[in-house]
C-alpha cells in the first residue's frame, strides 16, 4: 500500500509569502553558518502532522477535517514578531509569530485534533503554539553561533502588512528531497460549511 507523508495546514496568501521572502533574505545576509532556511514559498501554518499515511485513509481524513471545520466560521490572523525555540541562548528554530483571532485558531486546531483522534491519529501531547518556521539550526552549530543567531532574531523587527483570512483547511503532502520538502495539496475543506 502506497503511503504519503502528510499534515493538516492553513496556507498563506502569496503577498504574505513575498514579505517572508524579503525577511528571510535580510536575515540570511547576516551570514550565519549552520542555519537551514525554510523556503518561504512553502511556509504554512501546521495544525497537525500526520506522518506516513496509507493512501486508502485519505478520504477518511478529509471527512474528519470536514467535520472539524464545519463548526468554526472563517476568521483572520496577523503575522509579526520573531522568536526562537527553545530560547535565544540555545536556538534550534527561528519563527515568525501569529496573532489576531487566536481563540478561533485554537478552537479549529482542537477540533482537528479530536476529529483525527477518533479515526486513530493520537493527539499531540505538546500544546499548540501557532508560528511560522523560518529556519532550523543544525545540531553541530556551536553554542556561541547559536547565541549570535538568537541575538539577530531578537533584534529584528517584522510586522507583515498582509493578514491571513482563514476560510479553508488543507490536507497536504510533504515529499522530502535533497533540495528540501515539496508540498502539494491532497484535499481542502471550507470552514463553517455543513
Amino acid at each position: 500500500m502506497e503511503r504519503v507523508r502528510s499534515f493538516v495546514a492553513i496556507e498563506l496568501p502569496e503577498k504574505l509569502k513575498s514579505e517572508l521572502i524579503e525577511l528571510s533574505e535580510h536575515l540570511e545576509s547576516g551570514g550565519h553558518s549552520g542555519v537551514r532556511w525554510v523556503d518561504p514559498r512553502g511556509i504554512h501554518l501546521t495544525l497537525k502532522f500526520l506522518g506516513d499515511v496509507a493512501v486508502d485513509r485519505l478520504d477518511n481524513i478529509t471527512a474528519a477535517l470536514r467535520e472539524a471545520a464545519s463548526g468554526v466560521s472563517p476568521f483572520r490572523l496577523e503575522v509579526g514578531g520573531l522568536g526562537v525555540f527553545p530560547n535565544p541562548r540555545r536556538v534550534r528554530v527561528a519563527w515568525v509569530g501569529i496573532s489576531g483571532e487566536l481563540d478561533r485558531l485554537r478552537q479549529l486546531q482542537q477540533r482537528v485534533e479530536s476529529s483525527l483522534a477518533e479515526i486513530g491519529f493520537p493527539a499531540e501531547p505538546r500544546g499548540f503554539t501557532p508560528h511560522l518556521t523560518l529556519a532550523r539550526v543544525r545540531d553541530q552549530v556551536s553554542p556561541e553561533e547559536r547565541q549570535n543567531f538568537g541575538r539577530l532574531i531578537e533584534s529584528t523587527d517584522f510586522k507583515a502588512t498582509q493578514n491571513i483570512t482563514v476560510d479553508m483547511v488543507f490536507l497536504m503532502r510533504s515529499q522530502l528531497t535533497r533540495q528540501g520538502a515539496i508540498y502539494s495539496r491532497l484535499s481542502s475543506v471550507g470552514l463553517g460549511e455543513g
